[in-house]
């Protein structure tokens, strides 16, 4: 009897992909020099050395040949803006302003259809040519821009997070909502888990949402547990200031938030520059996760994050472009950033941790590890192609390299979306760079 190998493929090269996170164990990931990743339906059958399971496959099944490339899992962007694609490296002097003079404005359209769809096709595509396969993703206060987000996302199968953002005050009245919910409640019910489609619950950020508001996002997100929340929190300190003086009852600004129940796990807080130990502490006990985002940071000059403080609290961190204020869709140009701030900040981060953060360490921070994020057997085989020879200059720096950290560091400081030679979701090709 002939075997069905039509959903088997197979891929051979390196292979990396982590278990623990490098920081806090020694043996925290697996390496394969020569590697073979197995894919049926789908999901990941097997990952391993091409000596111990070439001779596994059935007849027939063709070997994808991507020797002298590196096959890591997909990465996991955990916070971006599609309606700010258009508006991306937009002049301004600080984070309110910006909002003001561009933010607003751009969003303004996503309540046509048409509109939405042609960006959320353009950016999905652009996140593929980066090596992106998941993120949370912020819409517009528009129902429009979520289905618009998520009919792009299913047409490419896409295990996609994203959500109608939430603000009823302090923004201009043709973006303003209210506390009612219902419309965000139908979307959940339309959306989530649907395919690979994920809700989140978005608040913009406290000083856009009056209490009513937040009472009821608190309500919806204990109504709906395996939703996910998203949100901004201390990112600029004229922001905290402010919230501070609108909550004057509460101890912090994150201390908001929990007042009204958004701390959970699945909540994902973007950036956290500005939290004390307190506020450190309460991220880990609650499950809540930070997603760090240094371009975004860097260009608003909102200050520089401290990822050791996070790490000595037990906080789950994870990397964010943040586009439009985050200046690229490439997580290996957030990693290089991600380094910097780091080593202002009086910190070091490896390579090999930046990758976890960009992967496994995305897929706990967002509760998904055992779906997403490394190739044990069954997860849904989300992965991409990295090429250490993309560019002359990192085909010369890589030439030199005498160990897989030293690879890496040079793969995430000099490398960018020409880096990215192939992108699969779901074991499908759905990105392959067009090689000169």
């Amino acid at each position: 009897m002939s075997i069905d190998t039509q959903n088997l493929q197979a891929y051979r090269a390196s292979l990396l992909h982590f278990h623990a996170d490098p920081a806090f164990a020694e043996d925290a990931y697996a390496w394969h020099a020569d590697g073979l990743l197995v894919i049926e339906n789908g999901r990941v059958k097997a990952a391993g050395d091409h000596a111990q399971l070439a001779s596994t496959l059935p007849a027939g099944v063709e070997i994808v040949d991507y020797r002298g490339k590196i096959i890591v899992p997909g990465f996991i962007d955990t916070h971006l803006h599609f309606p700010q694609t258009d508006m991306i490296a937009s002049p301004a002097p600080g984070l309110l302003p910006w909002l003001e003079n561009f933010t607003f404005p751009t969003e303004r359209q996503f309540g046509d259809p048409a509109h939405g769809r042609a960006t959320a096709d353009f950016f999905l595509d652009e996140l593929l040519r980066n090596g992106t396969t998941t993120a949370l993703v912020y819409c517009t206060v528009h129902k429009e821009s979520v289905d618009a987000l998520f009919e792009a996302s299913s047409a490419r199968n896409l295990r996609m997070g994203g959500g109608k953002v939430l603000m009823d005050r302090h923004c201009p009245d043709f973006l303003q909502d209210t506390a009612d919910l219902r419309e965000s409640e139908a979307l959940i019910r339309k959306w989530h888990n649907k395919g690979r489609n994920m809700y989140a619950i978005t608040p913009r950020f406290a000083p856009t949402s009056t209490e009513a508001q937040l009472a009821a996002t608190g309500e919806l997100a204990k109504a709906y547990p395996d939703t996910f929340i998203q949100t901004h929190v201390s990112e600029n300190q004229d922001e905290c200031r402010w919230v501070g003086e609108l909550f004057p009852q509460r101890r912090s600004y994150l201390d908001v938030y929990d007042h009204y129940g958004l701390m959970r796990e699945r909540a994902m807080y973007g950036h956290c520059i500005w939290l004390d130990d307190a506020d450190f502490a309460r991220m880990a006990e609650t499950g809540s996760a930070i997603s760090h985002c240094p371009t975004s940071n860097l260009f608003l000059g909102s200050g520089l994050f401290d990822i050791a403080r996070a790490d000595n609290a037990g906080a789950l961190v994870s990397l964010g472009t943040d586009v439009g204020a985050g200046t690229s869709f490439s997580m290996l140009q957030t990693m290089n950033e991600a380094y910097k701030v780091a080593r202002l900040k009086g910190s070091y981060l490896p390579a090999l941790r930046m990758f976890y953060l960009a992967t496994l360490g995305a897929a706990r921070s967002m509760q998904l590890e055992g779906t997403i994020g490394n190739f044990v057997p069954g997860l849904e085989a989300d992965f991409i192609v990295l090429d250490p020879k993309s560019t002359p200059l990192l085909a010369r720096r890589t030439a030199h390299s005498n160990t897989l950290e030293e690879t890496l560091f040079a793969l995430a400081l000099l490398g960018d979306d020409r880096a990215i030679r192939a992108t699969y979701a779901a074991g499908r090709l759905v990105h392959e760079r067009t090689l000169p």
